[in-house]
């Protein structure tokens, strides 16, 4: 284990208005480890990194690098000090090139003009390094996400980084892609650069960490070596409560003879989804297991009429529904919670008020607007019903933690009453007391009579809180589990996922 501390933050404090965000708070990091930073979104990781990377000034605390007190004023004066940053969204061009993106403002040049051979020649080079043999001069839109954090990544290391902050960098990754990522992490923590790593998956944190620091309410809860906590001792830490409090999920069975809330019957749409037919209960809860890729965010968006079906019927409560588009979805009575929460759920610049009433006022039509007290009344229900974190409803929701940004998209669509509620990973990116408060309330939604669809990557997850499962693989149904689940049921999933037989 190395023992040279590259960077030390000491009695780290940070007033916001109301609200003590960090409270001498402090936090070290070694020359060739990677150092996970943790806590449950509002702990104060993001205003501790924003902290070290000069988009906060802080109240009281020093700041040491190398041996050396630095006060970061600018996210570009912390880069000219050797601290990189890489965010769970991909800051970069999608129109340029893979080459232009890792080079965009500090272009080599020659004779007065950039040296387009040489940045290409220096990517190419670069990209060989994370054992990605990709042709640098395609823009960066061509890629996958995986790549596109690759790019993200060799940036960083590109403007010779000390210290590398990895804020949620696996969020879309899938597991090839993850094993990927952290061989690099690997190879630039042997170079002796330290990296900060910010996530909520527990596997990955004792996969590829050193040490961890957990924060909670602004403070620091300790700082330990990986191998002397366990992971249950770690959520304990992170959430104040034991996980068994946490996940006391009481799923209720659905009766045979319950009503089919939702039936789709042989749908599908040329290179997505081949013929696929599904059947909901009223009440049931129905998990989408499958890899990324495997078409389950294609098969709901099918259902809310986002991706058009160009072949088969789907009924809704015992009404058979042509689905041309989200209007016609949400006239039928389904909702959808979209996998990606930044790009297709929230409106950064409105207010929760505003993001919670757009899908009321959308079936309602805008020639018959909402008004102002309506939406109060509406806002100030769903903040109180999901414990939104937040002083009003006028706080613009970009300025939410992710586990509060999801409770809002979810007030949006609970708001318009569903039959069906749609939900594409949910509970990616966000804590885990966050994931929690929105698994129980899905099991509360079912509970009233709504029928969930319930996407996710984590498996755990998926077979704690459903009634039933659909397992996907390349576009088809690949097989289905009905509840109760027992301890076999994981590896079941995984044996259909890699078209494996399974014993009934």
């Amino acid at each position: 284990m190395p023992d040279k501390c590259i960077l030390e933050m000491k009695g780290i404090e940070i007033q916001f208005p109301g609200v003590k965000a960090l409270d001498k708070v402090d936090f070290s990091l070694r020359a060739g480890e990677v150092h996970a930073l943790l806590g449950e979104n509002g702990a104060g990781k993001s205003t501790l990194i924003k902290c070290l990377t000069g988009v906060n000034r802080m109240d009281a605390g020093t700041i040491t690098l190398d041996g050396r007190e630095i006060r970061p004023a600018s996210p570009q004066q912390a880069i000219d000090e050797g601290i990189s940053t890489v965010f769970q969204e991909i800051n970069l061009c999608p129109n340029l090139t893979v080459a232009e993106n890792i080079f965009v403002g500090r272009q080599p040049m020659k004779r007065g003009q950039i040296n387009w051979k040489e940045i290409n020649r220096r990517a190419a080079e670069l990209m060989s390094r994370f054992h990605l043999d990709i042709d640098v001069t395609r823009p960066l839109s061509y890629y996958s996400t995986a790549i596109q954090q690759m790019v993200s990544i060799a940036r960083a290391v590109d403007v010779q980084a000390k210290v590398l902050i990895l804020d949620e960098p696996t969020s879309s990754l899938d597991e090839n892609e993850v094993q990927l990522l952290f061989d690099v992490m690997r190879e630039l923590k042997a170079s002796g650069m330290g990296i900060i790593f910010i996530t909520h998956f527990l596997d990955q944190i004792y996969a590829i960490s050193d040490r961890m620091t957990i924060l909670r309410n602004g403070q620091l809860v300790g700082t330990y070596n990986i191998d002397e906590i366990t992971k249950l001792e770690l959520v304990t830490k992170m959430v104040g409560k034991d996980m068994d409090v946490i996940f006391n999920l009481h799923r209720k069975p659905v009766s045979e003879d319950a009503p089919d809330m939702l039936k789709a019957e042989k749908i599908g749409a040329p290179g997505k989804i081949e013929e696929i037919t599904l059947e909901i209960k009223k009440g049931e809860l129905m998990g989408f297991a499958g890899l990324l890729g495997s078409g389950r965010t294609e098969t709901a968006e099918m259902l809310f009429g986002a991706n058009r079906a160009t072949k088969g019927e789907i009924t809704v409560n015992g009404r058979k529904v042509e689905l041309k588009n989200p209007h016609d979805a949400i006239a039928s009575r389904i909702a959808f919670c979209p996998e990606d929460r930044k790009r297709d759920g929230i409106i950064g610049d409105l207010s929760i008020r505003e993001n919670i009433m757009l899908a009321v006022q959308a079936r309602r039509g805008f020639l018959h607007p909402m008004s102002r007290q309506e939406q109060n009344e509406l806002a100030d229900k769903y903040i109180k019903a999901l414990a939104i974190a937040t002083p009003d409803a006028e706080k613009k929701i970009g300025e939410l933690s992710g586990g509060n940004q999801q409770k809002v998209i979810l007030a949006r669509w609970m708001a318009t009453e569903p039959d069906v509620l749609i939900l594409d990973e949910p509970t990616r990116g966000i804590d885990v007391g966050a994931k929690a408060e929105i698994q129980r309330l899905m099991l509360e939604m079912c509970d009233d009579g709504v029928s969930v669809i319930f996407i996710s990557s984590e498996l755990e997850e998926v077979i704690r809180c459903s009634n039933r499962i659909t397992i996907m693989r390349d576009g088809k149904k690949a097989g289905e589990l009905i509840g109760p689940f027992d301890g076999d049921t994981q590896n079941n999933i995984l044996k259909i996922i890699a078209g494996e037989a399974v014993k009934a």
